[in-house]
């Protein structure tokens, strides 16, 4: 019987629950061993101050290569800076597909932060700012996220970003339009430089950032389950 297994690799100052809601699914859905790794200084207790980019990329490697040990057949499925790590991990194992969400080799999309900064100052004059979700989410990382780790952050996608011309495994993209932290370009970009003669671009409407807890994410899970398990995709691919 083919083992076939699967590894989640989250954001940075993020946790595994940014793409629990995918990967639950397919657990419900497919008898795949499954696996998320938490990153250092991430995860409920985060703590980057101090650690190097070096270290994520080793934690999620060696999780892989568990994985690679004990299945017959592997997919990555990274977020945001998991997705860089995924793609660099891509061409050191044998993997067979790759799933690259809101993936960050590009960051910080200024006309969607305006808009998003607009609803905030709405929010905030009607006196309901407190139940802004994003407020909440870039309060929190302005005040929890060191400096130093932000930097950190920036040398892996430049050290990484390259890894990506090197990819001719059947890959998936997927981009929320509505990411304020991910532009567009990022998701074109990945597009055009994969040389995968099997490679799908997917953009959803209505999704942020956080593109597994959006509100296409009926639409995430089927596309994701779909491309992983050989179906065909019954969505519109959109390009932007």
């Amino acid at each position: 019987m083919l083992v076939i297994g699967c590894l989640f690799i989250h954001g940075f100052t993020g946790a595994p629950d940014e793409i629990e809601p995918l990967a639950d699914h397919l657990k419900r859905r497919a008898d795949w061993e499954i696996r998320t790794v938490t990153l250092p200084g991430h995860g409920e207790t985060e703590t980057l101050k101090g650690i190097r980019y070096q270290s994520w990329v080793a934690a999620a490697e060696e999780e892989l290569k568990l994985l690679v040990k004990s299945c017959d057949t592997v997919y990555l499925v990274g977020f945001s800076m998991g997705g860089v790590i995924a793609g660099h991990l891509t061409t050191k194992y044998p993997v067979t597909k790759l799933v690259l969400l809101s993936t960050a080799v590009y960051y910080i999309n200024p006309k969607q932060m305006l808009k998003d900064l607009k609803k905030m100052a709405a929010d905030f004059l009607k006196g309901e700012l407190k139940h802004n979700t994003l407020f909440k989410h870039y309060r929190k990382k302005m005040q929890e996220t060191p400096f130093r780790a932000t930097v950190e952050f920036q040398k892996l996608v430049r050290e990484l970003k390259p890894s990506f011309q090197h990819i001719h495994i059947p890959t998936l993209i997927v981009q929320g339009e509505r990411d304020g932290v991910v532009p567009v370009k990022s998701a074109n970009y990945l597009y055009n430089t994969i040389p995968a003669s099997e490679k799908t671009l997917v953009f959803l409407p209505h999704s942020s950032h956080h593109i597994c807890q959006g509100e296409d994410q009926d639409e995430l899970l089927k596309t994701v389950e779909s491309f992983l398990a050989e179906k065909p995709a019954e969505v519109e691919h959109v390009t932007s």
